[in-house]
């Protein structure tokens, strides 16, 4: 198997991020911050040109941008329109310093490397918990009893059953061609024999807003149609039959069966080794805040368009080189570096910015990624199948030189959990 086809589940994974965040965002199942003093006050502005004053309220640290619209250089007695035309607007080109949503889901503290979901730490989660639990934590705001997590499993795994129109449309490509297109179209596909989707379509009102039973069972029905398509792809570039979903599995192990990543010996169990990793793996970004893919796909969903069609739209936002597609670049990186004596070379190529380090400095982070500290405890775990790649030692190297290296050092430049993450999926997946 190549490296592209390989980190597919991280990818997978990301749309996951998207989906559980957005679902339960853009049908308001997450609770605005509460109020504290320290953080909320008001904001005095004098506008120069004018000579006018205005009080803005600050809450959470933060500014409604619809409360500049009273800045205006129009006139006292003015038309409505010239106040309209002449309003004081925010820009802010990428979203560097905007906030788009209230969210309780996740907290990140990019100065101290902290990282919760709810009022869980990362840690904690990556310690104590499996995926289902952490996706039932992000989405309903607890963590499952045994009966929630086991009814979630079994009603994953009831929907992971797909259509022929889904098969189909995977087979109209290459088995050699690119995983993505073959993802969208599937998924597509899914969409296109989705009953939430038709409702969507078909209903002279919205089939989801304040319906919240029917959006809960639409995020479900994604979740599955996602790890099952995901599954098809797999099998149809590597020449493997479809296996179906277990009732009694869970969802990272249903889509290992579906796969035919089995125990030797055994087409009907899911290979323990590679679910137990994963488990863990998917559960460092499980959500992490306004991804790209997450804004495409809140984008997408204010429209009042169904998750199936949403997700689509978040699949080619996630396998983007900057998004997703940055761990794929980063093991490319290594390729290309072949041998730890080479690494000086990059070094001096990044800072001479003829190539970007993929792996190593985050948008976020200005300190160690607390995920990329978990994943070498992960590779730490499997070394006896991850130090078998000779290119590990290339990302040590990387990790080591850029670590001492003032250009990096004075820019607050780290390695993120890309730099290493590739290699638990070369090791799990095969190259």
């Amino acid at each position: 198997m190549n490296i592209s086809f390989s980190i597919v589940i991280k990818r997978c994974r990301k749309i996951l991020r998207s989906l559980v965040l957005s679902g339960a965002w853009i049908y308001q199942k997450t609770l605005g911050h509460t109020d504290n003093s320290a953080s909320s006050g008001t904001l005095s502005i004098t506008d120069s040109r004018t000579g006018r004053s205005y009080d803005i309220p600050i809450r959470n640290n933060a500014v409604k941008a619809l409360d500049f619209i009273q800045i205006t250089t129009a006139g006292f007695g003015a038309e409505v329109a010239d106040h309209y035309d002449n309003r004081l607007r925010v820009l802010d080109q990428g979203l560097w310093n905007t906030a788009v949503t209230e969210t309780s889901i996740t907290y990140i503290d990019g100065k101290a490397g902290h990282m919760q979901y709810r009022d869980k730490t990362i840690d904690e989660l990556f310690h104590n918990n499996n995926y289902e639990e952490v996706v039932h934590l992000i989405i309903w705001g607890t963590l499952p009893t045994q009966e929630q997590k086991m009814n979630l499993r079994r009603k994953l795994a009831s929907h992971m059953k797909a259509p022929q129109a889904v098969e189909n449309a995977i087979k109209a490509f290459p088995p050699d061609g690119l995983t993505h297109p073959m993802l969208l179209a599937g998924i597509a596909a899914f969409a296109a024999h989705d009953k939430g989707s038709k409702a969507v379509h078909r209903s002279s009102k919205p089939a989801y807003l304040g319906n919240m039973e029917e959006v809960d069972e639409a995020i479900i029905r994604t979740l599955a149609a996602l790890a099952t398509t995901v599954a098809m792809v797999y099998c149809y570039r590597r020449g493997h039959s479809f296996t179906q979903a277990n009732p009694d599995e869970s969802y990272i192990g249903n889509i290992l069966l579906m796969m035919g990543l089995t125990e030797e010996g055994s087409r009907a169990t899911p290979n323990r080794k590679i679910e137990h990793c994963l488990e863990r793996l998917w559960v460092l970004n499980a959500d992490h805040g306004m991804t790209n893919s997450t804004a495409v796909f809140l984008a997408t969903a204010s429209t009042l368009q169904d998750p199936l069609s949403c997700t689509v739209a978040a699949v080619a936002s996630a396998y983007g080189p900057l998004h997703g597609g940055a761990v794929e670049m980063a093991y490319k990186e290594f390729e290309r570096v072949q041998c730890v004596e080479s690494v000086p070379q990059l070094i001096s190529d990044v800072k001479a910015k003829k190539y970007r380090l993929f792996g190593y400095g985050h948008r976020i982070y200005k300190v160690k990624d607390p995920r990329g500290q978990l994943v070498r405890q992960l590779i730490e775990e499997y070394k006896e199948d991850v130090y078998r790649n000779s290119f590990l030692t290339v990302a040590m190297e990387i990790d080591r030189v850029a670590e001492e290296d003032s250009y990096f050092t004075s820019r607050n430049l780290k390695a993120n959990a890309d730099l290493y993450g590739c290699f638990l999926y070369t090791a799990l997946f095969g190259h």
